[in-house]
């Protein structure tokens, strides 16, 4: 089954971006936000005809993508979405959980109050995303209201393995979104914020270790007891 263009996000090609960049990039963003579930498949012509491309833009994104563990290349040559399973799962949650928890206490001494004005306006905008029950935005700016954190240390380097594991859990997302929402009765992003606020690297580290788990854990694991269907779509 091949990918709708409705799928893949619209992103805007400043003239120095290549048709291959721009393609791995919009790829890239279809699979983070969810677009694609696990086990979807996919074929080089499928895409490159749905985008109105050539072939070769399309298997340099999914070579790069694959790389990165977002795509998997069968024996047939046919290309699939990674299945999630329980273990695969524990693994990607506890390395979000060490990788951000570290990101997150380097970044405090750097946070002026500016800065954590900026990311509550974004968690204000993500509150009405939720609201509206726009799965692809809360996606998009919870990724923007975590990434903007960690990246006021100027010295940080973890953020591209962070957005590795964003990328291999984006396909899983919007089926945890559905069910995340009996789970994650807190606002953990309130709790970040006054903890940034007060300068507190304890009650940081708590509340960001409970955002990650009450949005991924309990959902994740409901979802995988019920072993729903690789092809299964519950945008919230």
């Amino acid at each position: 089954m091949d990918i709708l263009v409705s799928d893949i996000p619209l992103l805007d090609q400043p003239e120095e971006m290549t048709t291959q960049e721009h393609t791995y990039a919009r790829l890239r963003a279809a699979i983070m936000t969810g677009a694609l579930p696990p086990g979807h498949k996919l074929t080089i012509r499928g895409l490159a005809d749905q985008l109105h491309l050539s072939q070769t833009p399309v298997r340099e994104a999914i070579r790069r993508l694959s790389s990165e563990n977002a795509i998997e290349v069968l024996e047939n040559r046919r290309l699939r979405i990674p299945v999630m399973t329980s273990a695969r799962f524990d693994e990607l949650v506890a390395l979000r959980v060490a990788l951000e928890t570290h990101a997150a206490l380097r970044c405090l001494p750097h946070l002026a109050d500016r800065t954590i004005d900026a990311l509550a306006a974004i968690d204000a905008d993500l509150d009405e995303l939720a609201r509206q029950g726009d799965a692809v935005g809360m996606t998009r700016l919870n990724h923007a209201f975590h990434r903007a954190m960690y990246c006021a240390n100027p010295d940080q380097a973890a953020m591209p393995l962070i957005d590795s594991l964003w990328l291999q859990l984006g396909p899983f997302q919007r089926q945890l979104m559905a069910v995340a929402q009996h789970h994650y009765s807190i606002d953990r992003h309130k709790e970040i914020l006054a903890a940034l606020r007060r300068r507190d690297p304890a009650g940081l580290t708590e509340a960001l270790q409970s955002d990650i788990r009450d949005g991924l854990t309990l959902a994740g694991r409901d979802l995988l007891a019920a072993a729903p269907s690789p092809r299964t779509r519950r945008p919230s």
